[in-house]
């Protein structure tokens, strides 16, 4: 099957090539998914778990791509819940070989059923930026309606999934971001938009909530904005800057079959729009990887046409 892998982690992303690997089998309690898209989130190259396996072992070449969308093929031994012929969206485990192939092995708890109208593309885009925003807000950040968020880059995939349900959670939302960001940040939803470039963060005031992506300096500006009893939630490693009377949370993303039923659904009802950037076909990945341009959402690539 054709597949992208990297082989050499000082190459970055110039390294990627498209390739031939062998079909992966199908273990105990894993299906087969021959995949129509696949989602890329740039920072893959630097993942330990790009390069390494559970035991800190060499796994090169390594499959890219963690986000898919495709139809099961077949079923290992053991497996239930899901049907050969079924169309599937989900989020691939890290240390495993990706969703950048022709066809991926995933643990069938990684995956949920995909409405039969919605795109493959539509849902390719949805896992980590969806799972990110959902599990950062409530699980993490506990938001509750009548809420202050502050959700940094607001017009990335993450912030602007953020926006979305933090609004329809209750919550009044600022956004942040670069000054070309303001406009797709307010019709993504945010109340208000903070240019971190030329605007004082700390003229937002106190909020309940920080949701980070960026980290270093923003964060430590913006924890000290977060109130009594409130929280900063950051997907950027561990924090560096806690609140003074509140919580500090980081953590990794992970598959939810029923988290991401929650969110397709809203996507189906037109409560939640995808941003998604650059479509490429599989024979053109590797430009759409390498973009000569600042990417502006999420970049899917078509696997099959």
């Amino acid at each position: 099957m054709k597949a992208i892998v990297v082989t050499d982690q000082a190459a970055g992303t110039a390294g990627m090539t498209l390739t031939e690997r062998p079909e992966p089998p199908a273990a105990i309690n894993d299906v087969i998914v021959q995949i129509h898209a696949s989602g890329f989130v740039p920072t893959e190259i630097e993942w330990p778990s790009t390069w390494t396996d559970r035991a800190g072992h060499d796994k090169t070449p390594s499959i890219l791509g963690h986000e898919l969308a495709g139809v099961v093929t077949a079923l290992g031994y053991g497996t239930t819940g899901l049907s050969v012929g079924q169309r599937v969206f989900g989020l691939a485990d890290w240390h495993r070989d990706g969703t950048l192939a022709e066809y991926v092995a995933i643990e069938a708890r990684n995956l949920a059923p995909l409405p039969g109208d919605v795109d493959f593309t539509v849902g390719a885009s949805l896992p980590i930026s969806g799972l990110t925003a959902w599990q950062g807000l409530f699980q993490h950040g506990r938001l509750q309606s009548g809420q202050t968020v502050l959700a940094h880059g607001a017009a990335g995939a993450v912030g602007t999934m953020v926006t979305q349900l933090a609004r329809e959670a209750g919550a009044y939302v600022i956004g942040t971001g670069r000054a070309a960001d303001r406009e797709k940040a307010l019709d993504f939803g945010a109340h208000e938009f903070v240019d971190l470039e030329n605007d004082a963060l700390q003229d937002v005031g106190d909020v309940d909530l920080v949701f980070d992506v960026i980290g270093g300096d923003v964060q430590r500006r913006s924890a000290a904005l977060i109130k009594a009893g409130g929280t900063l939630v950051s997907v950027v490693g561990p924090v560096e800057a806690r609140p003074a009377d509140g919580l500090a949370v980081d953590f990794v993303v992970e598959a939810d079959r029923a988290e991401l039923g929650e969110i397709v659904q809203r996507v189906r009802d037109g409560r939640l729009r995808t941003n998604i950037g650059d479509v490429a076909s599989f024979d053109d990945a590797l430009g759409a990887l390498n973009p000569t341009t600042r990417r502006s959402g999420k970049t899917v690539i078509r696997v099959r046409p």
